[in-house]
């Protein structure tokens, strides 16, 4: 697993390998059972992720009392609640692992000190988050613009692991229509 993330640093730094070495043998990485809740909506986060291997799953309870899922986190992608903006800082969504997950797992408490020791790894750091973020943006964009048809074919050009690694009811609320509506588009597109 330790392979997987020097790997993954090497698309983002300009570390040497004796660096990268030294950063992962610091990185705790943990190994977290599916079921698991990481962050409840409401709470503070302490903690970020880093998926090395297993999915876990965003979502919100809105004042219906009914689950929304707004995203999937799979291998190699960061798992960041990014509240400092909120006044209360807790969070606005539950993450739960859909799998057995490994994880690396980050202390936001002792995050400073980590850049402080090796001053590469904000800039690293930097790059992974504004990759990620322009990403969301284009598939906020596309999201918005398109029909729930459209949405699932987009899915499964970008996504198709998902199809078989999420509950249906749970990929239906992702793409913003009902389990039913989501049966109705897979029967259309497979004729």
């Amino acid at each position: 697993m330790r392979n997987i993330l020097m790997k993954y640093m090497t698309k983002y730094s300009a570390l040497n390998e004796e660096q990268q070495q030294a950063i992962v043998e610091e990185i705790q990485i943990e190994e977290f059972k599916k079921g698991t809740t990481l962050l409840r909506q409401g709470d503070v986060p302490t903690k970020c992720y880093f998926v090395l291997k297993g999915c876990i799953r965003q979502y919100a309870i809105d004042e219906a009392g009914k689950e929304v899922t707004s995203n999937f986190y799979t291998e190699e992608q960061a798992v960041s609640n990014m509240n400092h903006h909120k006044q209360d800082k807790s969070s606005s969504y539950t993450f739960s692992c859909l799998e057995d997950c490994t994880l690396v797992v980050g202390d936001l408490v002792t995050e400073k000190d980590m850049y402080h020791k090796y001053t590469q790894l904000e800039a690293m750091t930097r790059r992974m988050i504004e990759h990620s973020f322009g990403e969301m943006q284009d598939e906020l964009a596309a999201f918005i613009a398109s029909t729930p048809e459209e949405r699932y074919k987009s899915l499964l050009q970008k996504r198709p692991y998902l199809v078989d690694r999420v509950p249906q009811h749970q990929l239906a609320s992702y793409l913003g229509i009902t389990p039913e509506s989501l049966s109705r588009i897979k029967k259309r597109i497979k004729c």
